[in-house]
């Protein structure tokens, strides 16, 4: 699939559409990165030891949101078909094949 002559803003909407977790990531990025300058600024422990928080932290937000995105998917996938009925369009679909 080719997506020549898309802008920024209509890329993200389309990535933002096919991985809800990406924007959450980002979203995460930017606060941690934040919170890390900030903290940083007004810190009260040796270097390292920030840096070492810091990237335990970023660790933990990219294991919740895998662990997150996992479970979505699985929800879609196998809980969510049991409990709602098909759509009008997908039984007409599956008598016309």
């Amino acid at each position: 699939m080719s997506y020549y002559g898309e802008t920024h803003s209509e890329r993200l909407a389309r990535k933002a559409k096919d991985a809800p977790f990406m924007v959450v990531g980002l979203c995460g990025l930017v606060g941690l990165v934040g919170y890390s300058i900030y903290g940083f600024r007004n810190r009260k422990v040796k270097t390292s030891i920030y840096i070492i928080h810091t990237r335990v932290a970023a660790q933990g937000f990219v294991v919740t949101c895998l662990t997150l995105g996992v479970a979505y998917n699985l929800y879609n996938k196998f809980v969510k078909p049991k409990f709602s009925p098909p759509s009008i369009e997908e039984t007409l679909d599956k008598r016309e094949q």
